[in-house]
């Protein structure tokens, strides 16, 4: 009841406060006589490489002004090969869909520099710039300088960043079966099956099981080489012998991994912090949208390990996994 209150004494207040001021008669703001840019960033969360920043770059100038000339976008480090501006102008129709209108050609890439030039004749114009994270930029901190140019001579800038970049690495949808491809290696990001991991034993971090025993529950798990006791009768090339931490995880549903609604990120900084030096060398009982923290028995590598499904039929899971290598 105190909230019912509060909330009609703040609006007597309000209603006092209107009628002791003057009345303003509105007026429709006066277009500015000259090119005009802005920018928002499309895209949130830590920026990875090998994944995309997103920009929706608009530029106007009142019609009986001129025509737009050309866009461009200027980035510190040089984007990714996939790196591209649009060359259509976007606009969100009646039913809340983007719809595209094509106004320039494709646009082209010289070292950092990405450049459209528009075809069609048209004084404003809202293009998507999609900036493709190279390995280069790995840690570094990457700045844009978005440009336009119109027929009239004027020209306008807008600066945006820097944006750091993350160090992790990230690898999606790897598939994983029961005694066959079911060894994991952290440090390859990489699912092998019993010869290749012969091949690569010293690297292997984590084996995947499928399990029903009777009066225990097992079903899925991730278990170190090292965790003799969940791995009767399975293979282990010989050389792989390291015993990982590994601690089980609930409802951590990265957003780039899980791919789902939820707005949760994982970034450098989790790893930094994390500390899982008292968990065992196991996780059993996985389910689908689970997950496991992993530091590697080195220590350079510490991971989480994503279940984006399991199948208790085939006895498999699909895994994606982001890593970080420890300075």
């Amino acid at each position: 009841m105190r909230h019912t209150y509060l909330y009609y004494f703040l609006v007597l207040i309000g209603l006092v406060s209107l009628s002791s001021c003057e009345e303003e008669e509105y007026a429709i703001p006066t277009l500015k006589q000259e090119l005009q840019n802005d920018v928002i960033k499309r895209t949130i969360g830590p920026n990875l490489v090998g994944m995309n920043i997103e920009f929706a770059y608009a530029m106007a100038l009142p019609k009986s002004m001129g025509k737009l000339v050309s866009a461009e976008v200027e980035a510190t480090v040089a984007g990714g090969e996939a790196t591209y501006l649009e060359n259509r102008s976007f606009y969100t129709n009646g039913s809340g869909e983007d719809v595209g209108i094509e106004v320039g050609s494709k646009s082209v890439n010289s070292g950092g520099r990405t450049t459209v030039t528009f075809t069609k004749d048209t004084s404003a114009a809202t293009l998507r710039y999609f900036y493709r994270i190279p390995t280069t930029a790995r840690g570094k901190e990457v700045s844009f300088k978005f440009s336009a140019q119109a027929s009239n001579g004027q020209s306008v800038t807008y600066s945006m960043g820097p944006y750091k970049i993350a160090e992790m690495d990230m690898v999606l949808d790897l598939d994983v079966t029961d005694s066959t491809k079911a060894y994991i290696s952290i440090e390859d990001m990489a699912v092998y099956n019993l010869a290749d991991a012969a091949a690569n034993a010293s690297k292997i971090d984590l084996v995947y099981l499928y399990r029903t025993i009777p009066n225990i529950t097992f079903s899925h798990g991730l278990v170190s080489p090292s965790a003799k006791t969940y791995l009767p009768g399975v293979n282990l090339p010989a050389g792989a012998t390291r015993s990982s931490r590994v601690q089980k995880v609930w409802n951590l549903r990265d957003f780039h991994l899980a791919r789902l609604q939820y707005g949760v990120y994982i970034d450098d900084l989790d790893f930094q912090k994390l500390d899982i030096a008292s968990a065992p060398d196991y996780a059993i009982n996985l389910r689908s949208e689970a997950g496991v923290w992993v530091e590697t028995q080195d220590g350079k590598y510490r991971a989480y390990v994503y279940i984006n499904s399991v199948n208790n039929n085939t006895k498999s899971a699909k895994i994606s996994i982001k890593r970080y290598m420890m300075k």
